[in-house]
Protein backbone atom coordinates (compact mmCIF):
# COMPACT_ATOMS: atom_id res chain seq x y z
CA UNK A 1 0.00 0.00 0.00
CA UNK A 2 1.15 3.47 -1.14
CA UNK A 3 1.74 5.83 1.99
CA UNK A 4 1.38 9.05 0.27
CA UNK A 5 0.70 10.87 -3.25
CA UNK A 6 3.08 13.47 -3.03
CA UNK A 7 3.33 15.01 -6.27
CA UNK A 8 6.27 13.76 -8.58
CA UNK A 9 8.11 17.59 -8.14
CA UNK A 10 8.27 17.00 -4.30
CA UNK A 11 9.62 13.15 -4.50
CA UNK A 12 12.18 14.07 -7.14
CA UNK A 13 13.02 17.18 -5.11
CA UNK A 14 13.80 14.82 -1.64
CA UNK A 15 15.73 12.04 -4.18
CA UNK A 16 17.85 14.83 -5.08
CA UNK A 17 18.32 15.65 -1.67
CA UNK A 18 19.20 11.99 -0.46
CA UNK A 19 20.89 12.00 -3.29
CA UNK A 20 23.42 14.82 -2.08
CA UNK A 21 23.55 13.17 1.44
CA UNK A 22 24.40 10.03 0.19
CA UNK A 23 27.20 11.22 -1.91
CA UNK A 24 27.91 13.14 1.12
CA UNK A 25 28.71 9.84 3.65
CA UNK A 26 29.37 7.96 1.06
CA UNK A 27 32.03 9.27 -1.56
CA UNK A 28 32.79 12.91 -0.89
CA UNK A 29 36.28 12.43 -1.03
CA UNK A 30 38.87 10.39 -3.25
CA UNK A 31 42.63 8.92 -2.24
CA UNK A 32 44.72 10.63 -4.34
CA UNK A 33 46.99 7.87 -6.57
CA UNK A 34 44.86 4.57 -5.83
CA UNK A 35 41.60 6.41 -6.31
CA UNK A 36 39.21 5.05 -4.03
CA UNK A 37 36.27 7.49 -2.99
CA UNK A 38 35.45 7.70 0.97
CA UNK A 39 32.71 10.09 2.42
CA UNK A 40 32.15 10.92 6.10
CA UNK A 41 30.47 8.11 7.15
CA UNK A 42 33.84 6.31 6.76
CA UNK A 43 35.90 9.32 8.60
CA UNK A 44 33.24 9.62 11.41
CA UNK A 45 33.34 5.90 11.77
CA UNK A 46 37.09 5.87 12.81
CA UNK A 47 35.76 7.57 15.80
CA UNK A 48 35.15 4.40 18.28
CA UNK A 49 31.51 3.94 19.26
CA UNK A 50 30.40 7.40 18.54
CA UNK A 51 31.37 7.38 14.59
CA UNK A 52 28.92 4.83 13.21
CA UNK A 53 26.05 5.87 15.57
CA UNK A 54 26.11 9.28 14.25
CA UNK A 55 25.81 8.64 10.92
CA UNK A 56 22.96 6.32 11.47
CA UNK A 57 21.11 9.65 11.64
CA UNK A 58 20.97 10.59 8.04
CA UNK A 59 20.52 6.52 7.15
CA UNK A 60 17.05 6.94 9.42
CA UNK A 61 16.33 10.66 7.67
CA UNK A 62 16.69 8.71 4.46
CA UNK A 63 14.19 5.90 5.51
CA UNK A 64 11.92 8.74 6.75
CA UNK A 65 11.46 10.50 3.51
CA UNK A 66 11.18 6.79 1.65
CA UNK A 67 7.83 5.96 3.56
CA UNK A 68 6.88 9.81 3.10
CA UNK A 69 7.69 8.96 -0.57
CA UNK A 70 5.14 5.99 -0.46
CA UNK A 71 7.97 3.47 -0.67
CA UNK A 72 6.87 -0.18 0.34
CA UNK A 73 7.58 -1.67 3.67
CA UNK A 74 10.04 -4.18 1.68
CA UNK A 75 12.18 -1.40 0.20
CA UNK A 76 11.85 0.36 3.64
CA UNK A 77 12.87 -2.81 5.37
CA UNK A 78 15.83 -3.51 3.15
CA UNK A 79 16.80 0.36 3.47
CA UNK A 80 16.77 -0.35 7.63
CA UNK A 81 18.63 -3.43 7.16
CA UNK A 82 21.25 -1.75 4.99
CA UNK A 83 21.96 0.56 7.92
CA UNK A 84 21.65 -1.89 10.76
CA UNK A 85 24.61 -3.61 8.78
CA UNK A 86 26.66 -0.59 8.58
CA UNK A 87 25.97 0.25 12.08
CA UNK A 88 27.19 -2.71 13.19
CA UNK A 89 30.00 -4.56 11.05
CA UNK A 90 31.28 -0.87 10.63
CA UNK A 91 31.55 -0.45 14.46
CA UNK A 92 34.16 -3.54 14.33
CA UNK A 93 37.65 -1.86 15.00
CA UNK A 94 39.58 -1.45 11.80
CA UNK A 95 38.16 -4.16 9.48
CA UNK A 96 34.60 -2.09 10.04
CA UNK A 97 36.87 0.53 9.21
CA UNK A 98 37.12 -0.92 6.07
CA UNK A 99 33.75 -2.61 5.62
CA UNK A 100 32.47 1.19 5.64
CA UNK A 101 34.65 2.35 2.86
CA UNK A 102 33.17 -0.78 0.60
CA UNK A 103 29.91 -1.28 2.07
CA UNK A 104 28.57 2.64 1.37
CA UNK A 105 25.29 2.21 2.90
CA UNK A 106 23.78 5.75 2.13
CA UNK A 107 24.03 4.85 -1.60
CA UNK A 108 22.88 1.56 -1.06
CA UNK A 109 19.33 2.85 -0.13
CA UNK A 110 19.42 5.79 -2.68
CA UNK A 111 19.38 3.20 -5.10
CA UNK A 112 16.96 1.15 -3.61
CA UNK A 113 14.91 4.51 -3.69
CA UNK A 114 15.08 5.19 -6.75
CA UNK A 115 14.45 1.87 -8.15
CA UNK A 116 11.18 1.93 -5.78
CA UNK A 117 10.08 5.61 -7.64
CA UNK A 118 10.79 4.22 -10.86
CA UNK A 119 8.65 0.93 -10.31
CA UNK A 120 5.81 3.21 -8.63
CA UNK A 121 6.03 5.54 -12.11
CA UNK A 122 5.71 2.41 -14.23
CA UNK A 123 3.21 0.91 -11.94
CA UNK A 124 0.77 4.61 -11.99
CA UNK A 125 1.44 4.04 -15.80
CA UNK A 126 0.21 0.68 -16.17
CA UNK A 127 -2.99 1.50 -14.07
CA UNK A 128 -3.86 4.56 -15.88
CA UNK A 129 -3.63 2.42 -19.39
CA UNK A 130 -6.19 -0.26 -17.62
CA UNK A 131 -8.52 2.42 -16.21
CA UNK A 132 -8.86 3.85 -19.88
Amino acid sequence: MLHSTLPAADAADRLTRIEHVARLLDSRFRFPIIGVRVGWDSILGLIPGVGDAITTIPAGWMIWHGYQMGARKRTLARMGLNAGIDLVLGGVPVIGDLFDVAFKSHKRNLSLLQREMQRRVVHASIQEVAHV
